[in-house]
């Protein structure tokens, strides 16, 4: 895993050698262990290495064909590589590395785009084509791997790479905060636009390429992650999911280095461990609160019955608090998801012991994993109620006083494209439009936003529907995101078995009954875990990564923090500063729970401050 970034400069009027040396050195961290540039009078690129597969100085990139008419930069592994490798040399082409690198420099002389259709893996590259002057830029299916681009330049010139915060130093950059990525963000907690933060910079959808030619940018998606149910018993299916998964982890753990894996006391880390059977795995828990937000002892339960070494660490609140601007820096844009605070800690910690880890992420969005997807029985019984009916009860609803009742009969009445908008909701979007100033009230509505992955499964049922969205906006913009900047600001390289793309095509055909029923969510993966896991891990209820904030805000200490930031004049310029102090003193008086708006507004001008704030 690394890091990379480039720019076209046909009117550039700087050093582009000096300048793709600053912007690669802005994320020296993704990759401590080499760089190297790239440039010709139209092209740069730069890059940073983090050393996993073949060690040798030969791996180095940028990295060029024989007949140094092609370059590339890579971000990432590809599982399949070797066998890529053998097809390769058998069509006559010569290797000078073990890299899976080489693997996609000439699997794009054998095949042009096409190569995208015979890699497995996690990725994002760029491809610079001196004969056909033709830059190619792709990104992995699930977004596992960060691509950003943007042509908001004085000069014109296109820029793109591995994190934004390389683009700063570009010096025709326009730094410029979009105002319309703030209203959904609000209700999202991540940045859930393809326009980012920053205007005018844009990301890389999932399973999607760019073509830059002639000035030109064309945007393309090669693979659709959709569900294909199809019918089969589900001893079969568990069969299945047990040889795919196993094969998987076989892929992810190929490494010249170390490596490690993240491990919870829920399924997912824990049957992955299981079957990677590493050398040590790694758990984080709080202190003072181990009763409520504590699973370290579960990690080290699992890891002594698997003969595994288990590492963790207790976090204070203390240095939560000192190291959220520095991880709103690595996010590049705000994320307030509690669980990125952790996860910087977790990786800090493994990296320690290990360069790889692998992790869970991903299994709840394709096997089905979520409370969200499972229906409480009384939501079951009321929905053998016609709809027109329930629909008209809900319109009454509305307009009553809110309380469990209403809210049940609103719920009940409405579509899930009206009632779900993905694992993360934080401010209702009256609460946000009543809080942001006039100048940050013109972003799209959260249901602009759902809706254009919503028509795409149209026909489906409410399971897979929600199943999908979460895979297009919560896994790639939060889950994801999460992953890839809390491991590579300590240089650390995590992988996702789960979010292979044949786990995926496996998973796509399982009938709903088989993700979701009564008795649990993930059935047919709590089945297929318990071949391997004892059943007080294969049947654990979701737990997630949870985080003491809302006890946190009542302390005094953490109170008069948040406070000081809410009183400044910068957040005068978001927000209604006298609604905010409500939201905060209420919660601190014990009167109602505003942990999350709280959160998320706080997180917000941390990050703020961060980037647009003064020096940086």
């Amino acid at each position: 895993m690394c890091g990379f970034v480039g720019f076209t400069h046909i009117h550039m009027r700087e050093d582009g050698s000096e300048v793709i040396r600053k912007m690669a050195d802005a994320i020296s961290h993704r990759g401590p262990d080499s760089d190297g540039v790239y440039v010709d009078d139209q092209v740069a690129f730069g890059f940073r290495r983090l050393s996993i597969i073949d060690l040798s100085d030969v791996a180095k990139q940028p990295m060029f064909n024989e007949n140094e008419d092609i370059v590339l930069v890579f971000n990432g592994e590809i599982y399949n590589f070797q066998a890529l490798r053998e097809v390769l040399i058998e069509k006559g082409h010569q290797f000078h590395s073990h890299t899976d690198s080489e693997v996609i420099l000439h699997g794009y002389e054998e095949y042009g785009v096409e190569i995208l259709n015979h890699l497995r893996g996690m990725f994002a590259f760029s491809i610079w084509d001196t004969k056909k002057k033709r830059l190619f830029i792709a990104r992995d299916f699930f977004g596992i791997k960060p691509l950003y681009y943007t042509q908001n330049t004085q000069d014109g010139a296109l820029l793109f790479g591995s994190e934004i915060k390389s683009f700063l130093q570009y010096p025709e950059f326009n730094k410029e905060l979009n105002k319309d990525a703030l209203r959904p963000y609000l209700t999202f907690q991540y940045s859930s636009m393809e326009e980012t933060f920053f205007k005018g910079v844009y990301k890389l959808k999932p399973a999607h390429y760019m073509l830059f030619e002639q000035g030109e940018i064309t945007i393309k998606p090669y693979w659709h992650n959709t569900f294909k149910m199809e019918p089969n018993n589900l001893e079969k299916n568990v069969e299945q999911i047990k040889e795919i998964l196993k094969e998987s982890v076989a892929y992810h753990k190929i490494s010249d280095v170390k490596v490690g894996s993240f491990l919870s006391g829920g399924i997912d880390s824990s049957y992955i461990t299981a079957l990677l059977k590493p050398d040590k795995t790694f758990s984080v828990g709080f202190e003072e609160y181990e009763a409520m937000f504590n699973e370290t002892h579960l990690a080290e339960e699992l890891s002594n019955i698997l003969g595994i070494e288990n590492h963790k660490k207790i976090i204070t609140a203390d240095e939560c608090f000192d190291k959220l601007p520095i991880i709103q820096y690595h996010m590049d844009e705000p994320q307030s998801n509690p669980s990125s605070v952790p996860l910087y800690f977790l990786s800090e910690l493994a990296r320690e012991h290990v360069t790889v880890v692998l992790s869970g992420e991903g299994a709840d969005e394709i096997f089905g994993g979520y409370p969200w997807y499972q229906n409480s029985p009384a939501i079951d019984t009321y929905e053998k109620v016609p709809f027109g009916l329930r629909k008209a009860l809900s319109n009454v609803a509305k307009k009553m006083p809110k309380n469990k009742v209403t809210s049940f009969i609103v719920k009940g009445g409405l579509p899930v494209e009206e009632k779900f908008i993905g694992e993360a909701k934080v401010f209702d979007e009256a609460d946000a439009m009543a809080l942001l100033k006039p100048a940050y009230q013109k972003g799209p509505t959260v249901r602009s936003i759902t809706q254009k992955v919503y028509d795409e499964v149209k026909n489906e049922d409410d399971l897979t529907k929600m199943q999908y969205l979460d895979l297009h906006l919560w896994l790639p913009g939060d889950i994801l995101l999460k992953a890839d900047k809390m491991s590579m600001a300590h240089s650390l390289e995590l992988r996702v078995p789960f979010l292979d793309k044949e786990v995926m095509q496996f998973a796509a055909k399982l009938p709903s009954n088989q993700r979701v029923n009564r008795e649990n969510t993930k059935y047919a993966l709590r089945v297929a875990a318990h071949e391997i896991l004892p059943e007080a891990w294969a049947k654990r209820p979701k737990l997630g990564f949870p985080v003491p904030i809302k006890y946190w805000m009542k302390e005094e200490k953490y109170y008069n923090q948040i406070k000081k930031v809410f009183e400044a004049p910068q957040a005068g310029e978001f927000f209604d500063q006298t609604l905010l102090m409500q939201y905060l003193d209420a919660h601190y008086k014990g009167v109602k729970n505003h942990a999350r708006y709280i959160w998320t507004t706080y997180v917000f001008l941390i990050w703020h401050q961060q980037f647009f704030g003064g020096d940086q």
